[in-house]
């Protein structure tokens, strides 16, 4: 049998990282995690690292911003994964992972922060073009350096949409009212993190996605929101008040929020008024379908996630 890749994970205490972590492992690839110094003492990360370590993962401190400890680590595996956050910093700043996977020269593949919408085609407005304008940056620095990539488009991540049917100002899916911004029929994809993980992980050592995209789109998550209001409605048998908002208005309210809300109303802009999830048309060249690609995993879907919560 092929030995599997060894995999480094940047970020790997972050929201989606620590589910890479554990995906990675638990599938049997010798895993090593970068951690901050700053996180390794903190008292609020100590059962995720215990975790970590419990599943034997290899912990090396250090950060993007440490050269020597940053191409040490690299020495030492097959395949970069990076899942720092969102902060424009951060994302802009992997093109110091970019140098010293160049540096190093053993990496076999590098997977950006991605997991999110397809950042080379996207109608995002406002801080959200930002963002993406930026991790489209990172790919064009990593194709420019001929180093072989992966670029995972996990699209929504379930645990930060679903339990609120992506409601602001509350904590659990609306009982009497909705809020839709646009007309609720644009398809977007909602997938569950250890879906994600597990998705990201098995195309590791795939050839057919090296210098490709992979795009989470399982038939089984793919909804408008009117389609997920209507899913919610059966569950509770309720029938719930619908607000629609206008795309104008929306732009108005990505303009006069203040940050970070503006940056999540861009996001949310991208998704359920312009559909970029979904209105792509995957092709062989520069593409694949993660559950196509891989039918043997069992995801998570929406209408499991959100029996959760009836």
């Amino acid at each position: 049998m092929t030995e599997k890749s060894k995999i480094l994970i940047i970020g790997g205490t972050g929201y989606i990282g620590k589910f890479i972590v554990e995906a990675s492992a638990k599938a049997g690839h010798p895993t090593f995690v970068l951690v901050r110094e700053s996180t390794l003492s903190d008292p609020s990360k100590s059962s995720l690292i215990d975790s970590f370590n419990n599943s034997g993962v290899t912990i090396i401190p250090g950060d993007l911003y440490d050269h020597e400890r940053l191409i040490n680590a690299i020495k030492q595996v097959d395949v970069v994964i990076s899942a720092v956050g969102l902060a424009q910093t951060q994302i802009a700043d992997q093109v110091k992972i970019v140098a010293a996977i160049k540096e190093a020269g053993n990496i076999k593949k590098f997977y950006p922060s991605e997991f999110g919408n397809d950042a080379d085609r996207s109608h995002a407005v406002g801080p959200a073009k930002t963002v993406w304008a930026t991790k489209a940056q990172i790919r064009r620095a990593i194709e420019a350096e001929k180093i072989p990539f992966t670029y995972v488009n996990s699209h929504c991540f379930a645990g930060y949409l679903l339990p609120t049917l992506a409601q602001s100002g509350v904590t659990a899916p609306p009982r009497d009212k909705v809020v839709s911004l646009g007309d609720g029929n644009a398809k977007a994809v909602f997938n569950e993190e250890h879906d994600i993980a597990t998705y990201t992980i098995k195309t590791v050592d795939d050839p057919r996605t090296v210098n490709k995209s992979v795009y989470i789109n399982p038939p089984g998550n793919i909804y408008s929101f009117n389609e997920l209001v209507s899913l919610w409605e059966k569950k509770i048998g309720k029938t719930l008040e619908k607000v629609y908002l206008s795309e104008d208005q929306v732009l108005k309210n990505i303009e006069e929020s203040p940050f970070p809300h503006n940056l999540t109303l861009s996001i949310f802009h991208t998704v359920f008024v312009k559909g970029d999830q979904t209105n792509i048309e995957i092709e062989p060249s520069f593409g694949f379908e993660a559950s196509e690609l891989y039918p043997d995993v069992k995801y998570t879907t929406v209408d499991e996630y959100l029996s959760r919560f009836v």
